[in-house]
């Protein structure tokens, strides 16, 4: 359990099936890194995070939301399809993975809620869960994803 602080962000939206689809998410994070490396908004203190809005579970696949993110200053101006937000704060179950691929992140988000139903948390469905990206796995000797996966708890 950890209260998290809120982030003001900017984002690109996607509604449709993202599940296993790791181009859905190449292609929204190069929208960002696009958007942000020519203003030099990236620095060694951003963070790159995916927000989501459904249960793949519950929720029919075209109509799944999802925002990719990066964290910036409250005073960076935003046009066209990138928007900014805050990310709401509040008490979150984090959990950090390293995940050997995309078809392991489903599972690890599982494993939260199971964490939660035993531990007799109920999940706030006012705020997003989110994935924080720790590293870049084109960069890691295994290409392991290391994440924290954020879940918000009432």
């Amino acid at each position: 359990m950890k209260n998290i602080e809120e982030r003001t962000v900017v984002y690109v939206s996607f509604v449709g099936n993202y599940v296993g689809k790791t181009e859905v998410f190449a292609e929204l994070f190069g929208k960002l890194f696009n958007w942000a490396g020519p203003k030099k908004l990236i620095g060694p203190d951003t963070l790159f995070l995916s927000t989501y809005y459904d249960d793949p579970g519950v929720t029919p696949p075209e109509e799944l939301k999802l925002d990719v993110c990066m964290t910036i200053e409250d005073n960076v101006e935003v046009e066209g399809e990138v928007k900014k937000k805050k990310l709401p704060g509040g008490k979150y179950v984090l959990m950090r993975a390293e995940l050997t691929g995309a078809e392991e992140y489903g599972p690890a988000w599982e494993k939260v809620v199971e964490w939660l139903i035993q531990n007799k948390l109920e999940m706030d469905m006012s705020r997003p869960g989110y994935e924080i990206y720790l590293n870049s796995p084109d960069e890691h000797p295994e290409k392991h994803h290391i994440i924290d996966i954020c879940m918000p708890v009432k």
